[in-house]
């Protein structure tokens, strides 16, 4: 009866730190997303800065017929500087997130590792399995 309730605590220890793992893996490729957002935003901007105030601009609307609409430099600084401001704002999100799913992980892998020790017969089924 124990041998089964230590194989049922291992194979829902298994299943969270599956799924931890994945929702952790989402989240690093949501922050290089966004990672990325916010270096594109900020040399868009650097960029803009540059330019008189009176200088023609064009903003992309759509990408598969390439068409573009004039609008005045001061409107395309502050979208981009929005979109700078939104992405740090996610990434802050995103972080702690991160930082949770870390925690999250580690109290998993301890719960592993107690039962673990816990049952050494449960241990050597494991090992016995993966070697292949």
């Amino acid at each position: 009866m124990a041998d089964e309730t230590t194989r049922a605590a291992f194979l829902e220890l298994q299943g969270r730190m599956i799924e931890t793992t994945a929702k952790f893996k989402q989240v690093q490729n949501q922050m290089r997303s966004k990672e990325g957002e916010k270096k594109r935003a900020f040399l868009t901007l650097e960029e803009l800065r540059q330019l008189p105030s009176d200088t023609n601009t064009y903003k992309s609307i759509e990408r598969e017929h390439c068409t573009h609409l004039y609008s005045p430099t001061s409107l395309l600084i502050s979208e981009q500087e929005q979109k700078l401001k939104d992405s740090e704002a996610a990434i802050s999100s995103l972080q702690t997130s991160k930082e949770y799913l870390e925690k999250q992980m580690t109290e998993v892998e301890n719960n592993l590792r107690e039962l673990l020790q816990q049952d050494p017969g449960l241990a050597r089924q494991i090992m016995s399995m993966s070697v292949m």
